[in-house]
């Protein structure tokens, strides 16, 4: 069932004199992909990083599963169920496929310092922590590439892989930033695939230039110029709307 996950209300940034996001809300919801899109410079990435925690607003408010994160730390936020990919890939590339996933999956592990027992037991023999890299490997679709060098995969791979290390979390919402960014025409499906395949199990924002995929993925489409959202609607509305073609799709 569909809810609201992640609600921001009036969100702004400046800097200095220039509002890089102006008074901009939105709600993802559950099972729903949700995607920014706009020209260069138009403020998605800024918006981006004001929901995870790694930007503070100038004003507005942002609720994630009920709790108010306007101004927790990325760290909170991401342990309250919030992940997210950049635009540069963010894996670590002399370990495996594999090690990277269970690293992610390891730090939601549950930590109990004071007991002895724990002491001298390997990180690998977590029981809970294999389970939960397991699941995410194989929903991206990595299971046959676990012992692969990270960093000799495949762009594409490597963009999957990042993936995989947020679901690795266990997210409630995923904020991806041009996760299609460099892929070519196979590569590209594969993530499309990707995000279809998980997308009912999050509240799902992505930043994205591909418009092929855009249209592919969204069930709603938000768009933004100069920090501003001048359009927000459903994909074939925002497809008609003559102000968006003027200002990105292009006139026809």
């Amino acid at each position: 069932m569909s809810e609201v996950v992640l609600s921001a209300k009036n969100l702004t940034k400046k800097f200095g004199g220039l509002a890089a996001v102006n008074d901009v809300s939105l709600e993802l919801w559950r099972d729903r992909i949700h995607v920014v899109i706009g020209p260069n410079g138009a403020g998605k990435s800024t918006l981006t990083n004001l929901l995870s925690g790694d930007l503070p607003p100038t004003s507005g408010s942002i609720v994630l599963g009920g709790h108010d994160v306007t101004r927790a730390a990325p760290e909170e936020i991401s342990r309250l169920g919030l992940g997210r990919s950049y635009q540069k890939t963010n894996i670590f590339p002399p370990f495996t496929v594999w090690d990277n996933v269970r690293l992610a999956a390891q730090s939601r592990a549950t930590q109990q310092p004071w007991n002895p027992a724990r002491w001298f037991r390997t990180a690998s023999g977590d029981a809970k922590v294999k389970e939960r890299a397991e699941a995410a490997l194989e929903l991206a679709g990595l299971t046959s590439r676990r012992n692969t060098i990270a960093g000799a995969a495949s762009h594409g791979e490597q963009r999957q892989l990042e993936i995989a290390m947020t679901l690795a979390t266990e997210p409630e919402v995923l904020l991806l930033d041009e996760p299609l960014a460099g892929m070519g025409v196979a590569e590209a499906e594969r993530m499309v695939e990707l995000l279809l395949r998980i997308k009912s199990r999050h509240a799902m924002m992505l930043v994205e230039h591909d418009i092929d995929a855009i249209f592919a993925l969204a069930d709603h489409l938000t768009v933004m110029v100069n920090g501003t959202v001048i359009a927000s609607g459903l994909p074939a509305d925002i497809r008609s709307d003559r102000g968006v073609q003027a200002a990105y799709l292009g006139e026809e």
